[in-house]
């Protein structure tokens, strides 16, 4: 046998032959679906003749891949896909558009460029007056850099969020982790024009918001929105430091069929979950906010919390439904209520345990605001709540009561179990509430 006839140059020539092989067939199925650049998939993806983009056509550059995460973005394409590239996409500021879905693929990290986001308002995604507009995924972060944010070399801002929509309809955000903005995780709201154009039909569902400077997730003027699945977590830096706020700045404003259903919000610097709507007025449009299933958790201000308190505000229904608070340093419920309000705030088989740490405390806290006396409109309720508690206090405790009132629309039902009984501390307020308590067990 010659020397090439030999079998170990056989078996070379067999591995040479191999590799040629798959080099072309991965050179081929690259041209068509690699995460490389590719001029000539942008192109088609440009002149319409693809309707599915892939980020990494435009060129991924670990150092700075805005341009290509932009430039998918821009092209029209009906469906972006973010690659995963065993690297971070490391980006500044990326504007979103419509009728686009933007798919992040599982083990995608997005990362704010470090040295960027000078601006008080840079965000990492913006979505402005957008419509038909989905983000997925499943498995991928989205992270900022809360922690440069505080050095001076920044404008003072708590309003760097990870994810903002202003104005926007037809919205969902599925799957995805957003981590350490300088804002919010999420921040849904109006338009910052004279217009003030609410957010409409928007979905959150399974996403986790974690290390936020300022909210887990906001929600400032918006008609039906679905908060589902969430977590909340280790929101610390600036007040209100929650895990959801549904919180209005104007009279516009809109909070209108907000439901916020199976989250839990915990180990956070604020409270779990607020409602407030003080900055509404009488012709505002009616409140519909429901949380249900909700539990909040190791947080350091009140659990449920609710604030409204204008003169004269809109009508509607504030609901917490089959919540829990639970290992709560403040009171498990607190609610700054103007008594004379047309609106409702309903509490619904709502559970208290472990709550109002601090000595001078209560699990209920109501600060009822009234310059006459009180009609039977609006008010509060409570429907088969129950409150654990093992210190001897009151486990309601209604806060700067003026002398010669009385309330009349606190009322509902509450199981009270403490070893020392049920009281509850009216202060300067009549004593007789329609409220039926039952404690379990007596002293």
């Amino acid at each position: 046998m010659g020397y090439f006839g030999s079998p170990l140059i056989m078996s070379f020539c067999t591995i040479a032959v191999f590799f040629i092989n798959y080099e072309m067939c991965r050179a081929k199925m690259a041209s068509s679906s690699g995460n490389f650049k590719n001029p000539d998939a942008v192109r088609r993806v440009l002149s319409r003749k693809e309707t599915v983009a892939n980020a990494a056509w435009w060129g991924f550059d670990e150092n700075d891949s805005t341009a290509a995460i932009q430039g998918a973005i821009n092209s029209g394409a009906n469906k972006v896909i973010i690659p995963y590239m065993g690297r971070q996409w490391v980006v500044r500021p990326i504007k979103l558009a419509s009728n686009q879905e933007v798919f992040f693929e599982p083990g995608v990290v997005i990362v704010a460029k470090k040295g960027s986001f000078k601006g008080e308002y840079d965000c990492l995604f913006t979505a402005f007056e957008a419509t038909n507009l989905t983000l997925k995924g499943y498995g991928a972060i989205l992270r900022m850099q809360k922690n440069d944010y505080k050095s001076q070399v920044y404008t003072k801002s708590e309003y760097r969020h990870g994810l903002i929509f202003l104005g926007c309809k037809d919205v969902n955000v599925l799957g995805l982790k957003i981590e350490s903005s300088g804002g919010d995780g999420i921040y849904i709201g109006a338009t910052r024009d004279k217009r003030l154009v609410p957010c409409r039909n928007v979905l959150i569902k399974d996403c986790v918001c974690d290390d936020n400077y300022r909210q887990g997730i906001s929600v400032t003027s918006a008609d039906t929105v679905l908060i589902e699945n969430c977590l909340l977590s280790n929101t610390r830096g600036a007040l209100p430091e929650a895990g959801i706020d549904l919180e209005v700045h104007n009279k516009e404003d809109v909070l209108a069929n907000i439901v916020v259903s199976n989250c839990i919000s915990e180990n956070n610097s604020g409270s779990g979950f607020i409602a407030s709507i003080s900055s509404l007025s009488e012709k505002s449009r009616d409140v519909s906010i429901l949380f249900v299933n909700c539990y909040a958790r190791n947080c350091a201000a009140p659990g449920l919390r609710v604030r409204a308190n204008s003169e004269r505000g809109p009508g509607g229904l504030i609901e917490f439904r089959n919540c829990t608070s639970e290992d709560i340093t403040y009171a498990g419920i607190y609610a700054i209520w103007k008594l004379a309000s047309p609106m409702k705030l309903r509490f619904s088989n709502c559970k208290l345990q472990r709550v109002a740490k601090k000595s001078k405390e209560s699990p209920i806290g109501l600060k009822l605001i009234s310059k006459e006396t009180v009609s039977q409109t609006g008010g509060v309720e409570f429907i088969d709540c129950y409150v654990y508690d093992g210190k001897k206090r009151p486990f309601l405790r209604i806060i700067d009561a003026k002398p010669g009132k009385s309330v009349h629309d606190v009322k509902g039902n509450i199981t009270v179990f403490n070893p020392y009984g049920a009281t509850i501390d009216t202060g300067a307020y009549s004593k007789e509430l329609p409220l039926k308590v039952k404690a379990f067990p007596t002293k």
